[in-house]
C-alpha cells in the first residue's frame, strides 16, 4: 500500500461510515421509520414510508460499500442520488453554508464519493480483492457515479416529489 491508497482508505471509510451512519440513524434512532416517513410526506417525497426505507438502506448500504470499496462507482452513485435528492428537497434555496441549512454538507459526500469513483478504490478495497484490480475507476468510475446518480435522483424526484404547493400571493390577501 502506498501513500494514495492509505489516503484512499481514509477517504473511503470517513464518506461511508458517515454517509451509513444516517441510514443507522433513520432506522434506529429517533422516529425510527415512522417518524422519517412522516418527515418524507411533509417534504413532498411520496409514499413517505417507502422514501424513508429507500433512503435509509441506500445510506447504509452505499455507505458501508464505499468504505469496503465494494462495487465502488456504483456505491459513489448511490451517495450522488441522496445528496442531490436532499439537497434539492431539503436545502435548496437556503443557499450554501450547512449552518443555515445549506446544501454544502451534500456536495462534499457527492463530491468525494465522485472523486473516490474516478481515482478507485485503491489496493486495500475489495474490489481490488475480488476483480484483481481497480472496478471501472477513471472517467469511466467517474460517469457511473456522478450521471448514474444524477439519473437515480432525477427519475425518482420527478416520479415521487410532490411538495404542496405554497400559497399565492392572492390567496394570501385574500384570507
Amino acid at each position: 500500500m502506498d501513500t494514495i491508497d492509505t489516503g484512499l482508505v481514509i477517504l473511503r471509510v470517513l464518506l461511508g461510515l458517515t454517509m451509513a451512519a444516517h441510514g443507522y440513524s433513520k432506522l434506529f434512532r429517533g422516529g425510527r421509520i415512522p417518524g422519517t416517513a412522516g418527515w418524507f410526506d411533509s417534504m413532498g417525497m411520496r409514499p413517505g414510508k417507502v422514501h424513508a426505507w429507500l433512503a435509509a438502506l441506500t445510506e447504509v448500504g452505499a455507505g458501508i460499500a464505499l468504505a469496503l470499496g465494494l462495487l465502488t462507482p456504483f456505491a459513489a452513485a448511490g451517495f450522488v442520488s441522496l445528496m442531490f435528492v436532499a439537497a434539492w428537497t431539503v436545502h435548496r434555496g437556503k443557499g450554501f453554508f450547512v449552518a443555515a441549512d445549506g446544501w454544502e454538507y451534500n456536495l462534499i459526500l457527492a463530491g468525494g464519493a465522485v472523486v473516490v469513483a474516478i481515482m478507485g478504490a485503491g489496493s486495500a478495497s475489495l474490489d481490488h480483492l475480488i476483480f484483481g484490480e481497480n472496478l471501472r475507476a477513471g472517467w469511466v468510475g467517474g460517469a457511473i457515479a456522478l450521471i448514474g446518480g444524477l439519473a437515480a435522483a432525477g427519475i425518482l424526484l420527478g416520479t415521487c416529489y410532490r411538495p404542496a404547493p405554497k400559497p399565492s400571493a392572492e390567496s394570501v390577501t385574500a384570507s
